[in-house]
């Protein structure tokens, strides 16, 4: 079996260095991958960083068009059997490849697997994302979609693994997904075929400023992009999922939540009734929350209900106002703290059907 792992970067200077070394000292014998790097249209020092490592590996620039364009400018690239992902600023534990590769060996009939992941902060504090075991799903029942959009987690793109021949069936993937093209190759991969979630922490999933879908918060410019490609990203789905035989009972609840994602950003930057926003906060606090105890329910309950008579944008603008408070934010840790999200049983057994 043959790997390829394809490296998307753009403007990662700082961390290009330690990605690529993070694959170069894999485990894996080097005669049975190969490394490509695809730059899109860096503007610092990251093409020459990279170029450090050739022949090791083989650098494709591009112009900067964002993830998809690049995702659809390196797939086809690939001359590996398996596609493992990842991304410039992130970098991988040592036993990746081989516990990859050997998933797929063991399991001929997968098409993807995900894993549990290490979110690394900038203080060098840590901290694991995992699933309780390993586990098997594909999308094709309400179930299934349940399970998938609340472990969506364990497939972005440091943690993507895929079989070539069904990647580049879901080719090309729309450009307007700058980022979240990750999002739109896993959801439409597991409609096509099984996939597999492993428990093992094979990726350090760096979190830094820099990392355009968690900085997008950081002011109502980088609000309003996310906003349009989680837009994009829906419609995209919602086209693409049913030409690849996913049922509408899969499909309605797996874009449930990321429409009222979208929602919930267009209500915050545009405004609108303040009862979709009371009906948006309620459909992302119930699939994300659906186990929460009894006190954070009523607390959750009673903070709502200003969202039935003001304004979206002066109830979004009021909340993070109140979230910014230290007093308030030592009143949730002691009392009624953040609940965990929805813990979800799928069906874990010796493999995929």
């Amino acid at each position: 079996m043959f790997l390829s792992v394809l490296i998307d970067t753009y403007n990662h200077e700082r961390f290009i260095e330690r990605a690529i070394s993070s694959v170069l000292d894999q485990d894996f014998p080097a005669g049975q991958r190969e490394i490509i790097v695809l730059d899109d249209g860096s503007m610092d020092r990251t093409p020459e960083l990279v170029r450090q490592f050739e022949p090791r590996l083989r650098l494709i620039r591009k112009r900067n068009g964002g993830q998809a364009s690049a995702f659809n400018a390196g797939i086809p690239e690939c001359r590996g059997d398996i596609l493992v992902f990842l991304d410039g600023d992130d970098w991988w534990t040592k036993g990746k490849l081989r516990r990859i590769s050997q998933v797929f060996s063991e399991y001929s009939s997968l098409g993807m697997v995900g894993h549990a992941f290490i979110e690394s902060f900038a203080d060098g504090s840590e901290r694991v994302i995992a699933p309780g075991k390993l586990q098997f799903l594909r999308l094709n029942t309400s179930v299934s979609a349940n399970i998938f959009r609340l472990s969506r987690c364990y497939f972005g793109t440091s943690r993507l693994a895929l079989r070539a021949n069904l990647a580049r069936k879901l080719l090309p993937i729309p450009e307007a997904l700058i980022f979240e093209a990750d999002e739109y190759l896993f959801t439409a991969a597991a409609g096509l075929a099984e996939c597999a979630i492993l428990p093992d922490p094979l990726t350090h999933y760096r979190i830094h400023t820099g990392n355009l879908y968690l900085a997008a918060g950081a002011s109502s410019a980088g609000e309003r992009r996310k906003q349009r490609v989680l837009e994009s990203l829906a419609e995209a789905l919602r086209t693409t999922l049913p030409t690849l035989g996913t049922p509408t009972e899969a499909v309605v609840p797996l874009l449930e939540l990321l429409q009222s994602e979208a929602t919930q950003l267009r209500l915050k930057l545009d405004g609108g009734w303040p009862l979709e926003t009371y009906r948006t906060e309620n459909n992302i606090y119930r699939i994300q929350h659906a186990d929460a105890g009894w006190k954070s329910r009523a607390f959750r309950a009673l903070s709502l209900l200003p969202a039935l008579v003001l304004p979206p944008r002066w109830f979004y603008s009021g909340r993070q106002w109140l979230a910014s408070q230290l007093w308030y934010r030592r009143i949730r840790e002691s009392y009624i703290p953040v609940p965990g999200f929805t813990k979800i049983d799928a069906s874990s057994h010796d493999g995929p059907h």
